[in-house]
């Protein structure tokens, strides 16, 4: 009896250890396979829809590394608990100790296959993601842009449509919204749009107007296409690659007048020709011409009539002088020219200092009017001369001072601003700027380029 008590402990004994030895080597064998996985935390991508991530792979091939041990376990677990004590102790020992047996190396090799091909993977995801980003951002904001065009109110008249108060033509006149001119849309009634456009809202008659769907179309070709840099010093490139001579240089915040765009890049036009700048470094936009209010046509034209009224005077002024100079010293006198369309005398002033600098050297970045400046640079140390501070930016100078409508309208000493470049108006259609390293200060007709704005200080 006695006997047969210490047979049954023993077989006991030798369960416990059995089971506990087992559990350990399960353990050890989870250990095992988790440290030969990627880090949990993963790396996470901007990803497309039906794309997966390398960290979402590693989960699922862990997941079914899991589920078909776990199936294992399950069904050995009758015969475990049953085997002998030397079996479950080389079973723990080999799991716990890689190098314990000869068939180990053979997994440690295809671990290394496996952390090789996820790596390869992983490269591949950062190197496509990474361009997949750029493009889809672009493709999205190109299809935000043209959306937003359908709510447009473009002006298709010959010269423009009057804005009134109410949906009526009995409806006090607020603005102008001149051909061409764009206006956003707020509601229809009537036969009439009401719109917001510059410093106006108000009602424009539908039938001289088109919006929606038609305005789309009609926005890109009246729009101006403006590429703003956004880094310090943008190459200008003679085609659209990066191994491509540098055609010029342009700095950070200037606005260029993009005439074609390509897959990853525009052509845009600078001083010294036409050039391709990559969209990595610029963002596009589209300008329009906005409405015009009643109170601000009513300033633009007094002064206008006060400026002819002070270059008259200012005319007739110098003619009396050197008149009478002329008579003191019994000589032929001979009246002089002035540029056609008027102007102020400070603007002549302006016009006329200027002029003295041509032949001077172009620098690129300087500001001397003798050692050299460049375009902005010469335009803003020409005005510095009368009192008139001035940004260092041909894109900036669109917004200083006041619109003047149009090259005609122009008077010597405006502002005449084009793509990344700007220049000094000084009459008959002419223009004095600091052009390129090559020619320097020289003076061009004002259309030779593509112009942007005319803005007048004085």
């Amino acid at each position: 009896m006695q006997r047969k008590s210490v047979k049954v402990a023993k077989r006991v004994a030798f369960g416990a250890v059995s089971a506990v030895l087992l559990f350990s080597s399960i353990n050890m064998d989870v250990l095992a396979k988790e440290a030969t996985g990627l880090p949990s935390a993963g790396i996470d991508y901007f990803l497309s829809s039906n794309a997966t991530s390398v960290k979402n792979l590693k989960d699922e091939e862990d997941a079914k590394k899991a589920s078909t041990s776990e199936t294992k376990d399950n069904q050995n677990d009758v015969g475990a608990l049953t085997s002998a004590l030397p079996t479950a102790t080389a079973t723990a020992t080999a799991t716990a100790s890689p190098t314990a047996t000869a068939g180990i190396p053979f997994e440690n090799a295809a671990t290394q296959q496996e952390k090789a091909e996820e790596k390869v993977i992983e490269e591949t995801v950062i190197a496509t993601t990474t361009k997949t980003v750029s493009q889809m951002d672009r493709k999205l904001e190109a299809k935000r842009e043209e959306e937003g065009f359908k709510s447009l109110v473009i002006a298709k008249v010959n010269d423009y449509v009057n804005v009134r108060s109410i949906p009526s033509e009995e409806g006090e006149i607020l603005g102008k919204l001149y051909d061409k001119s764009v206006g956003e849309f707020i509601s229809e009634e009537d036969g009439w749009y009401e719109i917001t456009s510059g410093s106006v809202t108000g009602y424009v008659k539908a039938e001289y107007c088109v919006t929606g769907e038609d305005a789309v179309e009609l926005a890109k070709k009246v729009g101006t296409r403006i590429a703003t840099v956004t880094t310090t010093t943008l190459k200008v490139r003679e085609e659209p690659s990066l191994d491509a001579t540098v055609l010029g240089l342009v700095p950070i915040d200037d606005q260029l007048l993009v005439t074609e765009e390509l897959d990853g890049w525009v052509k845009v036009n600078i001083e010294e020709g036409d050039g391709y700048v990559s969209l990595d470094y610029v963002t596009l936009s589209t300008e329009f011409v906005k409405a015009e209010s009643k109170e601000e046509e009513a300033a633009r034209l007094a002064k206008e009539e006060a400026e002819r009224k002070a270059a008259q005077e200012a005319a007739a002024k110098a003619a009396r002088e050197a008149s009478s100079k002329s008579s003191s010293n019994n000589e032929s006198y001979e009246a002089p020219v002035f540029a056609t369309g008027g102007g102020s005398a400070l603007g002549q002033s302006v016009a006329d200092f200027a002029c003295q600098f041509v032949g001077n050297p172009y620098v690129w970045g300087g500001t001397s009017l003798t050692n050299g400046a460049d375009c902005s640079g010469f335009v803003m140390s020409v005005y510095q001369n009368f009192g008139v501070s001035l940004p260092h930016s041909s894109s900036a100078d669109r917004s200083v001072g006041s619109a003047v409508n149009g090259i005609e309208n122009a008077q010597p000493g405006d502002i005449v601003c084009y793509s990344g470049h700007v220049a000094i108006y000084i009459g008959n259609g002419q223009i004095v700027h600091a052009s390129t390293a090559k020619t320097g200060i020289i003076i061009s007709n004002a259309t030779y380029r593509s112009i942007l704005s005319v803005r007048r200080i004085f």
